[in-house]
């Protein structure tokens, strides 16, 4: 329990607007969007400058206080919750777009920048910032990096890892890094920059980053494709990729994800139909209008129920944006949402979706499953209420066989949303007790006292059951 002696301290240090301390003020920073997951901090800073950062690291030590830092809380999977209370530590007011270097192709951004206001900062110079998570009008870029965010155009342009090229920031223990710079080829020491990106807060402050920039593509097209068989759909990736074809954005919707769409953005989609893909293509005008003709003739091939060229860029934006909203339509339909991110090989997602009907009918829970095809990255979402246990229990079942599938299939039980909270146990199953001892000690060399967002990543508990050896190989 803090006294106020020490909470006047530290607003001394870092400005009195910049701390809160009342419970109701602090109810807010105790959730993100997981579900089934929250815990209440003993205090919230907000600071605006290096200083203020220091001085709060700086009490946190003093107070012997855990730390969790926090962007806009937008992570689904538990990663900016103060699980054991102590200091929520918000990085969304430094957020200066520090320069955009036209000569280099690099933006340099304090943490708290929004993805979004990046991306047009940088399209008002006749630039290109990819990584669009689905969360980019509120999501900030400490937090994309702090979970390597990927987004609908991650296939052809990668994720959020593709363009760091530098970093700054502190240590638990106040030690100034900076690793990286605008060279494009840096090979000094280790890359302490790929270490920290998707290190989800555990082992460093991101303050301050430098990002790559490209041009922008010269010419796009945009096709929706309807099935009336969701296996067909993900044989139709399937082929699209094997035929040599890499669109910016290959996204995939099921039945009850088109209905709930529909519901909230009523844009027309067909409600009978199984799943739809959503494929954009984009370039040189030349490799568009061939790329665009292979796409279509493939979708002809798979026997597509129908295929829509978008008529004009606004049309293109509009069903994108649809896209965008799928989480949010999901979760109006029932109390509870959980969102898992489950990736397999593209050359599985056809058998991956076979097994998500199979895991339905035997579980007897409503999933919608959606994501982005193009990476094999899949987000079955379940529309549930947590508080029905026997519900709840049947939906993490569901998960639980589905992610034994997925690692048989040589997958991942994360894609870009992050383990946090939320997967520990699922990712021991893939990297085993080895692979998971291997990491504790990285945490251990940063962090020593375990201060520094605790509770994520690693399983304080044993692990249940799995019939699925770490590397994907059935028992």
């Amino acid at each position: 329990m803090l006294t106020k002696a020490a909470i006047d301290r530290l607003r001394q240090k870092v400005g009195t607007g910049n701390v809160y301390h009342e419970r109701e003020d602090l109810l807010v920073y105790g959730y993100d969007g997981t579900p089934e997951t929250a815990g209440i901090p003993d205090v919230a800073v907000f600071p605006q400058d290096g200083e203020g950062l220091k001085a709060a690291l700086a009490f946190c030590r003093d107070e012997g206080l855990s730390l969790t830092p926090r962007g806009a809380g937008t992570g689904i999977s538990g990663g900016s919750i103060p699980v054991r209370g102590g200091m929520v530590l918000g990085l969304t007011r430094m957020n200066r777009i520090i320069e955009i270097d036209e000569e280099n192709l690099t933006a340099t951004v304090e943490a708290g920048v929004i993805t979004v206001d990046l991306f047009n900062a940088v399209a008002s110079r006749g630039l290109f910032y990819p990584p669009d998570p689905g969360s980019q009008n509120v999501s900030t870029l400490g937090g994309n990096i702090a979970e390597n965010a990927g987004g609908l155009r991650g296939l052809k342009y990668g994720v959020t890892r593709n363009y760091v090229m530098a970093l700054s920031g502190l240590l638990i223990d106040g030690t100034e890094f900076f690793t990286g710079g605008k060279c494009v080829k840096d090979v000094a020491g280790y890359s302490l920059r790929d270490l920290l990106v998707g290190s989800e807060g555990t082992l460093g402050i991101i303050t301050e980053a430098t990002v790559r920039l490209i041009t922008p593509p010269q010419d796009k097209r945009t096709f929706l494709a309807y099935f009336r068989d969701i296996r067909t759909a993900g044989e139709a990736v399937s082929r699209i990729i094997a035929g040599r074809i890499i669109p910016a954005t290959l996204e995939i919707m099921d039945k009850m994800t088109i209905n709930c769409v529909e519901d909230y953005a009523a844009i027309g989609l067909p409600r009978q139909m199984e799943a739809l893909l959503l494929i954009e293509v984009d370039g040189h005008p030349a490799v568009v209008a061939e790329e665009a003709d292979g796409v279509r003739r493939i979708l002809q091939e798979v026997k597509a129920d129908e295929v829509r060229l978008a008529a004009n860029a606004a049309e293109a934006a509009r069903l994108a944006a649809a896209r965008r909203t799928a989480l949010s339509a999901v979760a109006r339909v029932s109390p509870t949402t959980i969102i898992e991110d489950a990736t397999v090989p593209r050359s599985c997602l056809a058998e991956t979706f076979a097994e998500i009907e199979r895991l339905k009918e035997k579980y007897k829970v409503r999933v919608a499953t959606y994501g982005h095809a193009g990476d094999g990255n899949l987000h079955p979402t379940a529309a549930t209420d947590e508080r029905n246990r026997e519900e709840i229990a049947n939906v993490h079942a569901f998960f639980s066989e589905l992610y034994d599938k997925v690692l048989s299939l040589g997958g991942t039980v994360s894609g870009e949303h992050g383990i946090g909270t939320a997967k520990k146990a699922y990712l021991l199953r893939q990297l085993g007790a080895g692979g998971v001892a291997v990491m504790r000690r990285i945490k251990d060399a940063f962090d020593p006292a375990g201060c520094l967002n605790p509770g994520k990543i690693f399983l304080d508990a044993p692990a249940p059951p799995s019939t699925v050896h770490p590397g994907g190989k059935d028992v």
